[in-house]
């Protein structure tokens, strides 16, 4: 599949088939998010895989939009140094690439993939292990869709902002 067709066609997927993903197949995923580039090249990231059912059901406690991944064949959470005032904003930037990486080969594995943000840090960081320097800010649930057809869905009409309420020519409110 060509790139611009996979990102035209993407979609976020909640509910899942009872079947968890293999170490090979989260593992093929997760090099995804890995092999992504960053800014100068600092790689400030790192990214933890979960298969564990419990673990996975305690992770969906650090938000209200993660009833979802109870049922998730895996996740992958994004860990990154806590901020500080010298706290570089384009880890940010480097975090969404990573994460586009990791629904992207999903989505061409067949797998279905929905992006979390945590808001209960304590609690990401309990389950997770992470050393004190460290923060998830970010999980992504993968999983093999409960309807195959989930991946090949049509966008919902209206979904997308139309082309000229975004996008400006050179400036500001100019199409």
């Amino acid at each position: 599949m060509d790139t611009i067709t996979a990102i035209r066609n993407l979609r976020v997927v909640r509910k899942y088939a009872e079947k968890q993903l293999t170490e090979e197949e989260v593992r093929v995923i997760a090099d995804s998010a890995r092999k992504t580039g960053s800014s100068k090249n600092t790689q400030r990231w790192d990214f933890v895989t979960i298969r564990d059912r419990v673990s996975l059901a305690r992770l969906s406690g650090t938000t209200i939009y993660a009833k979802h991944l109870p049922s998730a064949g895996a996740a992958i959470a994004m860990v990154v140094d806590k901020p500080d005032p010298d706290y570089p904003r384009s880890v940010l930037w480097d975090l969404g690439r990573a994460a586009q990486n990791i629904t992207l080969s999903a989505w061409e594995m067949g797998i279905g993939s929905c992006p979390i943000t945590v808001q209960d840090f304590a609690l990401a960081a309990e389950v997770l292990g992470l050393p004190d320097d460290k923060e998830c800010h970010y999980i992504i649930a993968l999983g093999w869709p409960a309807d195959p057809n989930d991946l090949k869905r049509p966008p919902k009409a209206g979904g997308r902002k139309g082309y000229d309420e975004v996008v400006h020519t050179e400036r500001w409110g100019e199409h």
